[in-house]
């Protein structure tokens, strides 16, 4: 797609917004790059009073165009001002030319309960911050009162924010078999699982040396979360070996929350689950992501239905508290009678968590092989498929607790977490929102350390610290010591010890 702009803005905002419209498009500065793709001409101005977007959009032999300002407020400087009509112009052209209105409005932004929350913060109550949504940003009523829901329950979850607080995400990143869906770093060949035994050996160095450092610093884990990949990959004895190291530096029963992502049933057992319930894991996931076996075939998930009921049954039956199962909205092959008979059973098994995805469709993923069709803005049923869920989730009793958006999703929907009251995954809230520091460990993990004290009036200060990507690499890596004193220096110069 060739976009033309004149005036100041950061040019991936503005394809932010024509993905909503052209997914999957690529962006370049002459159309012989990509001929026959959409063009976007935008012009814009800053005045006295206000800000000016006029956006011009072609596509298939039609044109559509659109201008919308945005006045200066308390509120609104004019950098933001300028945005906002930019976005409001885009949205209209856009929408005129392909008889569509995006349920998100112009929030391209991975976390659209961020916004709410601003405004909930600015004095706003629930109703106007709904309002404020719809008028300014352009969003659709109910994605609105989603949004606003979202943010009062995180604010809930959050409480007062004490910057000695932490939580830890240890990195397992393997898996039996990819799905055809998946862009993660996990590997599953049978060269790369025998680097199991010498990488879990690694992270346990490095998991000594990162909670010796946090003992140090005086600083207090909230949670802990045991991610990949799939953790129960590993065998009964490894996976003991894993958490005890854990046990060892810290008291798992002060955690608020321990989870262990165990989202392949295929990979899940009663003796694994055993071992993670008696060293404290409070929350396991068990992942079917369709309960349609035709859906489970063609996304390559290599476990069929009967599969997943064993894996639910071995978790409740472990006595672990808190079960979480992840469904995906939008899959090949899926439609509205098969999604809702899947939603409906997994209702009845009652979990504690219920997480709904919407399919995304990622360039490393290798189901993009298959052909550019899998795009699709409209989203056929998944749109239908979204608001069921959401409804059935909060007739019974359900909360919607945590949310966010990728780039490229079908019908351009959201991520969503319901939750029993009192069952939230509090992880999923602390990493999104960065209200404390996250540390890592392991192959594929990002640190992310986080100031939260100037976010009055601004933003937090955020610093992330990166390990090797590949398992491989990752074995060869002696970084742990280095990122350990970035640390230091971080909370000392931040003033958080």
């Amino acid at each position: 797609m060739k976009l033309k702009i004149d005036g100041k803005i950061n040019p991936y905002y503005v394809q932010t917004l024509c993905m909503i419209f052209f997914p999957g498009e690529k962006f370049g500065e002459n159309a012989e790059e990509h001929p026959g793709s959409p063009e976007l001409s935008l012009v814009l101005n800053k005045t006295k009073e206000g800000a000016e977007a006029t956006a011009v959009v072609a596509a298939a032999g039609k044109t559509a165009e659109a201008t919308r300002s945005v006045e200066y407020s308390e509120t609104c400087g004019p950098d933001k001002a300028l945005k906002m009509a930019c976005g409001a112009a885009v949205i209209a052209a856009c929408g005129e030319l392909l008889g569509y209105r995006p349920s998100w409005g112009m929030l391209t932004g991975v976390r659209p309960s961020k916004v709410a929350t601003e405004l909930l913060q600015s004095g706003l109550g629930k109703t106007k911050t709904k309002k404020a949504l719809m008028a300014d940003y352009l969003v659709i009523p109910k994605k609105a009162a989603l949004a606003t829901d979202v943010a009062l329950n995180e604010q809930k979850i959050i409480g007062e924010i004490d910057p000695r607080d932490c939580s830890i995400y240890i990195s397992i990143p393997f898996c039996p078999t990819r799905c055809a869906y998946c862009s993660f770093v996990s590997y599953t060949s049978d060269k790369l699982l025998s680097l199991i035994p010498d990488y879990l050996s690694h992270l346990l160095i490095d998991m000594d040396k990162t909670f010796a450092k946090i003992k140090e610093l005086g600083l207090h884990v909230k949670t802990v979360y045991i991610g990949g990949g799939t953790p129960t990959i590993l065998t009964a004895d490894q996976l003991r070996l894993l958490l005890s190291k854990i046990a060892e530096w810290i008291d798992v029963s002060s955690l608020e929350e321990y989870t262990l992502e165990s989202g392949r049933p295929d990979t899940i057992t009663a003796e694994k689950f055993a071992v993670a319930k008696e060293y404290g894991v409070t929350r396991v996931c068990v992942n079917p992501q369709s309960l349609c076996e035709e859906v489970l075939s063609r996304i390559g998930r290599c476990h069929s239905v009967e599969e997943f009921f064993r894996a639910y049954d071995v978790a409740r039956e472990s006595g672990i508290p808190n079960v979480n199962t992840d469904l995906i909205v939008g899959l090949p092959g899926d439609t509205f009678k098969t999604f809702s008979a899947t939603f409906d059973k997994i209702l009845s098994l009652a979990p504690e968590n219920i997480t709904v995805h919407t399919f995304c469709i990622k360039k490393a993923a290798e189901i993009v092989k298959t052909g550019s069709s899998i795009y699709s803005f409209r989203g056929g049923d998944a749109g239908k498929c979204v608001d069921y869920s959401q409804l059935k989730a909060q007739q019974e009793g359900y909360l919607p607790y945590y949310m966010y958006r990728q780039k490229n999703t079908v019908g351009n929907l959201e991520n969503v977490g319901f939750a029993k009251e009192g069952t939230e995954g509090r992880y999923n809230v602390y990493m999104m929102e960065e209200v404390h520091s996250i540390f890592a460990c392991g192959a594929g993990a990002v640190a992310k350390l986080v100031d939260y004290s100037p976010l009055v009036g601004g933003k937090p200060v955020i610093e992330r610290l990166f390990y090797p990507k590949y398992p491989y690499e990752y074995l060869k890596d002696e970084s742990t010591d280095e990122k350990n004193k970035a640390i230091e220096r971080f909370y000392i110069e931040h003033g958080l010890i």
